[in-house]
């Protein structure tokens, strides 16, 4: 019987998790991915199907703390968090994009949590 790649099981997670949870107007979602290299965070209003706030780890602002280490992360949280409080959104839903909840996924919450955002 054939195995499934790493890949393959974090899309399926991932499609699992998005059953549940979707973004709203109100309560947009920050979607989370992470690469080898790099972490990108997204605040996601799914109801129109937009992009409302961004931040990653390719920016040349924070090219100084690479996002492949929890630092990195740590700083996009920061960012992402400030972006999405200068656009009025104060709460939002939390999509791990099928990653376990660890390492550079929960430094970038923690990151979001202290600099304000409620999820």
């Amino acid at each position: 019987m054939a195995t499934k790649k790493s890949h393959e099981i974090r899309r399926a997670v991932h499609k699992r998790i998005r059953r549940k949870v979707s973004g709203t107007t109100e309560r947009p979602r920050l979607a989370v991915f992470r690469s080898l290299n790099h972490i990108y965070a997204q605040v996601i209003d799914d109801g129109k199907g937009v992009t409302l706030v961004a931040a990653s780890s390719t920016e040349p602002a924070v090219r100084s703390h690479p996002g492949g280490n929890i630092a990195g992360a740590k700083e996009i949280g920061k960012l992402i968090a400030e972006r999405a409080k200068e656009k009025g959104i104060n709460r939002v839903v939390f999509d791990r994009g099928g990653y376990i909840y660890h390492g550079r996924v929960k430094s970038l919450a923690e990151a979001a949590r202290e600099a304000g955002l409620e999820f």
